[in-house]
């Protein structure tokens, strides 16, 4: 039996493409999902920080700025952190075509408040600056998920 040779190559080549496709998609839906997996409550009802420390009760809000369906200077309260992302499981819900399931959360350690993006898809901005990792929150600063921007409110 003779095989033309352009058209192994074909096949070989598509067989190729096909496998790199299907695992640029394997990789962006672990990446997704590893999103959304949110600590657990303790018995107090908070979620653990880092480390196993609990998380602080200071006074300040989230206040919503921009985007996500939420109403333009809608406060939540960050007594026991918070998640903000697509999913019903969120803690702060947000209609943002841009937003992982689980795509950051706010927490507090020591008494001061850090924000830490989830690994999600397209990354949280800090006052128009890419996060990378996790980075304390001082007042005033914005903190933008897609086309959704919320504002950090300290409080005394």
């Amino acid at each position: 039996m003779d095989y033309d040779p352009i058209s192994v190559a074909l096949k070989f080549g598509f067989l190729a493409v096909l496998y790199f496709f299907l695992l640029w998609i394997a990789r962006s839906a672990l990446k997704d999902l590893r999103g959304t997996i949110a600590p657990a409550p303790d018995a107090t009802g908070f979620h653990a920080a880092p480390y196993g420390e609990p998380v602080g009760a200071t006074e300040s809000w989230l206040v919503a700025e921009h985007g996500g369906g939420l109403t333009e200077g809608k406060r939540f309260d960050l007594i026991g952190g918070l998640s903000i992302g697509r999913s019903g499981e969120a803690d702060v819900q947000i209609e943002d075509r841009y937003a992982s399931g689980l795509h950051a959360r706010i927490f507090s350690r020591d008494g001061r408040t850090y924000v830490e993006d989830m690994d999600s898809t397209n990354g949280t901005l800090v006052n128009d600056a890419k996060l990378r990792g996790e980075v304390e929150l001082i007042d005033g600063d914005v903190v933008r998920i897609g086309d959704t921007s919320f504002r950090y409110e300290a409080g005394g």
